[in-house]
């Protein structure tokens, strides 16, 4: 896979050094096909470095050995995508990279397919059915974020209900339709979950328990959907991927609502004891937020504004860590509920609330670069925690080039939890991002 894709990749570079070519690639990033640029072929690209330096869970190790903070560096994410408006009606995309690539992990292994659909448009505003694997999904506005212009240095990870657990980061093998109707812009699809059994954090020897987990059975069909009502100006659907920040481009002004919804996805035993006391549980998830990004002013300041309300129904108190590029790969700690290096109780059944903001200053504020401010906390209540789960992050984007050259510094702060689900302690991390987006 990964020699036919430098293949094509080199066909294109190849393309256009040509003088008929260059022209188009070099305005627009993309070839095209037709006089009018109706039909073309687009490339763009994405790459996410992190350094870091954090508070380590109590108990973590680095191969066996104990460490309680460090520094790392690490590639949070590098995209390569291909657009290719094949007709007027028929629209391919592919998207390939790789997550999360630190210090400890796996060399020459992580680079793989992220999308791989293609889709016909019934009728070009309204209605357009696709299949593949792909990010049309349901539940809010940035369970399907565009990586490349949020506003903090991460997209709201917890959104993404399935994360790596029975899809391909956030990415799902579905059947979807999605289009305007007037100002309101709809997906709906039909996924197949993956199997379990392939995900990272699978044990087929961990027996089934009265901890609820994801069901090993073949999974029944899960439904998705999300609705958003544009009120001021209209945003495109092309991909999945909705934009984080238009840093003042647009004056953007939504309310949405979405749900996921899969039978039988969870079991448990009801009685430790009786291997046969099997209950299995629906996964329902059901959300609203709404979305203020505009200017402010005539000189280039914006403001940009996210909140979401989120009821997360995983069956009986289930909770699942997330732990982003985790620094370490181990622990000493049977007590602590969090786990090993960064991570923390970042999905669970019950509720969340989460609000971020941000304010971009005018533009050539320093020369001709400027910054922007954010800040964002989730507030969940989960039934498996005694205690409220809050994580902020706070920082401030440098944007050298807007989105395609940027500097973010980020503070981190996540909560520690023994195995009971009591709030013990509080961590943070204090983290640096530059990225480079060719769009």
């Amino acid at each position: 896979m990964r020699k036919r894709l430098i293949g094509v990749i080199s066909i294109l570079l190849l393309m256009i050094t040509q003088v008929g070519f260059a022209q188009d690639f070099w305005k627009n990033h993309q070839i095209n096909l037709n006089e009018k640029g109706t039909n073309y072929i687009k490339l763009t690209g994405l790459v996410q470095t992190w350094v870091r330096n954090m508070e380590y869970n109590p108990g973590s190790t680095v191969f066996g050995y104990a460490k309680n903070s460090g520094t790392d560096i690490g590639i949070r994410r590098y995209r390569v995508q291909l657009y290719a408006q094949v007709t007027d009606n028929v629209f391919f995309y592919s998207q390939f990279g790789e997550n999360n690539f630190n210090s400890i992990s796996d060399r020459k292994t992580g680079f793989f397919v992220h999308d791989a659909y293609g889709e016909y448009a019934v009728d070009k505003t309204k209605f357009s059915i696709g299949a593949g694997l792909s990010g049309w999904s349901g539940l809010t506005r940035f369970s399907s974020p565009a990586v490349g212009s949020i506003l903090g240095i991460d997209a709201p990870i917890f959104l993404q209900s399935t994360n790596d657990v029975t899809d391909q980061f956030l990415r799902k093998l579905s059947v979807y339709a999605k289009g305007k109707l007037g100002k309101l812009d709809y997906r709906l699809a039909l996924a197949q979950p993956m199997a379990i059994q392939k995900s990272a954090n699978f044990n087929a020897a961990t027996a089934l328990t009265t901890t609820t987990a994801f069901s090993a059975e073949p999974p029944k069909i899960q439904w998705n959907g999300y609705v958003q009502y544009q009120f001021l100006d209209q945003e495109g659907n092309l991909t999945p991927y909705n934009t984080g920040t238009y840093l003042g481009k647009k004056r953007v002004f939504n309310v949405g609502a979405g749900f996921v919804f899969q039978k039988d996805a969870l079991w448990h035993l009801s009685d430790a004891a009786d291997p046969n006391s099997i209950v299995r549980e629906n996964m329902a998830h059901y959300a609203v937020d709404v979305f203020y990004d505009a200017p402010v002013g005539k000189k280039g300041a914006a403001i940009s504004c996210y909140g979401t309300f989120v009821n997360y129904d995983f069956g009986n108190k289930y909770y699942r860590n997330a732990a982003i590029m985790n620094p370490a790969n181990g622990t000493t700690n049977t007590n602590l509920l969090n786990g090993s290096g960064n991570g923390f109780p970042m999905y669970g059944s019950g509720t969340v609330l989460y609000a971020q903001i941000g304010y971009k200053f005018k533009d050539n504020l320093m020369g001709k670069t400027t910054l922007m401010p954010y800040a964002s906390v989730q507030h969940a209540n989960y039934d498996r925690l005694y205690d409220t789960m809050n994580y902020y992050d706070v920082g401030v984007n440098w944007l050298l080039a807007g989105h395609n050259s940027k500097l973010t510094v980020s503070y981190q702060n996540r909560p520690l939890y023994t195995a009971n689900g009591d709030l013990t302690d509080h961590m943070g991390a204090l983290v640096a991002q530059y990225q480079v987006f060719l769009n």
